[in-house]
Formats: C-alpha cells, sequence, structure tokens
C-alpha cells in the first residue's frame, strides 16, 4: 500500500511540474518580468507551503503546550539542507546553472543574512514572538526590494509556447496544488515508513519530513532544467531557502514562543551556512555549477544525511 503511494505521489510531481512551469514561463511573458524572479517569487512561495502548513500546524500545538518546536525548527533546517543540497546537486548533475554577479551577491547576501539573524534570535535557546515576526518582516523587505529592482523587469527569452494570462494562472495554481499534494502523500508514506522501522522523531523531521517537503522544488527545478529553463530553477531554489529560513520559524514563533534546539543550532545551522558559502562560491566561479561541483554539493548533503542516520536513536 506504501508502495502505491509512493508510486502515486512521484507521478502527481512530474504532472503537477509539468503544467506549474508552463503556467510560471507564461506569466514571465504576460508581466515582462525574468524568469528569475518568477522562480523567487511566486514558484518558491508556492512550493514551500507544505513547510508553512507545517510550522503554523506545529505553533498551534505549542499555543495548547505542546511540545513541537523541534519539528518546526528541524523540518525548515531539513528542508533548506534538501534544497542546497540534494535538489541543488542533482539539478547540477543534470544542467548548468548560473546566476549573475548581481544577483549573486544580493541573493547570495540574503541568503546568508537570513541564516546569521536566524543563529542570533535562536541563541538564547528560544524564539520570541517578537523576533519571529521581524523574521517575517525581512523576508516581506527582501520581496520589495525584488520588485523594486529595475532589471526585475527584464523578460529573457520568448518561450513559444505564451497562453492567455488567465490560463496562465490556472496552469500555475493547479500545477502547484497538484505538486504539494503529491508531496504531501509522498512525505506521509516515507513518514509511516520511518515509525516502522523505528526511528527517532527528530531524524524524521530533518531528513525525511525536510527532504520530502523539498520535492515540490526537486519536481519543478528538474522540469525546469529539462525544459532549458535554468533560471526558473536558481530562482526556485534561492528564493525557497531564504523563505524556509525566515518564514516558517517566523511564523511559527509569532503563534507562539518557539524552542531553538542546542543541537540544531550548533550542529544543523552551520552545516546549512557552510553549504550554503559553498554552493555560492561555485556560483561566483567562471563555470558555475556542473556536474563535478554539482557532485561535490550532494555528496556532501548525503554525507551529513548518513550521520544522521548513523546517530538517530529510536
Amino acid at each position: 500500500m506504501e508502495f502505491l503511494a509512493l508510486v502515486a505521489g512521484l507521478a502527481g510531481l512530474w504532472l503537477g511540474s509539468e503544467a506549474t512551469i508552463r503556467g510560471a514561463v507564461s506569466l514571465t511573458e504576460r508581466l515582462r518580468v525574468s524568469e528569475f524572479v518568477v522562480g523567487v517569487a511566486v514558484l518558491s512561495i508556492g512550493s514551500d507551503l507544505p513547510e508553512l502548513a507545517i510550522a503554523v500546524d506545529a505553533a498551534i500545538k505549542n499555543l495548547q503546550g505542546g511540545q513541537a518546536s523541534d519539528l518546526i525548527v528541524g523540518s525548515a533546517l531539513g528542508s533548506g539542507l534538501g534544497q542546497i543540497g540534494f535538489v541543488l546537486g542533482v539539478a547540477g548533475l543534470l544542467g548548468h546553472l548560473t546566476l549573475s554577479r548581481k544577483i549573486l551577491y544580493q541573493h547570495g547576501g540574503m541568503l546568508l543574512g537570513s541564516l546569521i539573524l536566524l543563529g542570533l534570535f535562536g541563541f538564547d535557546g528560544f524564539v520570541s514572538r517578537t523576533e519571529g515576526l521581524s523574521l517575517v518582516i525581512v523576508y516581506a523587505l527582501y520581496l520589495l526590494l525584488l520588485f523594486g529592482d529595475v532589471e526585475t523587469f527584464k523578460p529573457e527569452k520568448d518561450a513559444g509556447d505564451r497562453v492567455h494570462f488567465g490560463r496562465s494562472i490556472a496552469y500555475l495554481m493547479v500545477g502547484l496544488a497538484v505538486v504539494i499534494g503529491s508531496a504531501e502523500l509522498t512525505v506521509q508514506s516515507a513518514t509511516r515508513l520511518a515509525i516502522a522501522l523505528n526511528i527517532e522523531q527528530s531524524f524524521i523531521a530533518i531528513i525525511i519530513i525536510g527532504l520530502g517537503s523539498s520535492l515540490p522544488e526537486l519536481s519543478i527545478s528538474l522540469a525546469a532544467i529539462l525544459k532549458r529553463r535554468a533560471s526558473l530553477s536558481v530562482g526556485n531554489l534561492v528564493g525557497s531557502n531564504v523563505f524556509d529560513t525566515l518564514v516558517p520559524v517566523g511564523v511559527a514563533a509569532t503563534i507562539a514562543d518557539l524552542q531553538f534546539s542546542g543541537n540544531m543550532l550548533r550542529f544543523e545551522l552551520p552545516f546549512l551556512f557552510v553549504l550554503t558559502l559553498l554552493v555560492l562560491f561555485c556560483f561566483r566561479s567562471i563555470t558555475g555549477i556542473r556536474r563535478r561541483e554539482g557532485s561535490i554539493i550532494l555528496a556532501l548533503y548525503l554525507g551529513y544525511a548518513a550521520i544522521k542516520l548513523a546517530t538517530a536513536e529510536a
């Protein structure tokens, strides 16, 4: 039964991604914005709805006296690791990913800055409501600055498959809904399997739910690369990591004060920072991220996952 659910989830990811990419590409033409911006501001938010839903649900449990902080922070950091490590690594194996120097410094600086800010807020062991609200405000300002950049409104090239504006929105919304629903189905089956194997909750939150909730980004990014829309893929991953660092934790902490595990502060957050720094260094090079760089990034993530699995206790 779990196998059939997994197959159905993967099939839904593929079908949803096809519709999502078609709608996103057409939207860039209709709104006359770059594909990178659509990836950052539209695809990333849409594909990160599972992380936000998990955070809100867990925060409500905290408000009612539960202990779900590790699930919130673990899922957010795990999703960031899954996207910057696994998804970007696989994307690099299949395509050539590049960023202009201006975009690299602007958005790369935001990626690193958001991680530093989260670490500073969580350094004392918890994130207060005021700090959570600050994280959300920083993300809102990031989007405002993104659309305030005049170079945002420069479409990159004609896709050749322009459709009506309303149909573009429909493709995008339906595609994202199918991708998110399929990812949820896949995550649920993987989680039940982990529980049956008696694996601890923190491993489920950081690796299974974190990586599983990154399936929309994986599906959309790979579909974009296969359609030679690498800017959509990179924009989706950059925007998703900024979103995951700031919004799920920020919204959850705004609902109820959030505990920040010392283990995640000492291990997951620094590892994500170093991996992000490595990725940005690869983008800064002349070649960008290709098969060699993708292999290194993927190997680092798999090594991290192996360590977590080896140290997981039921």
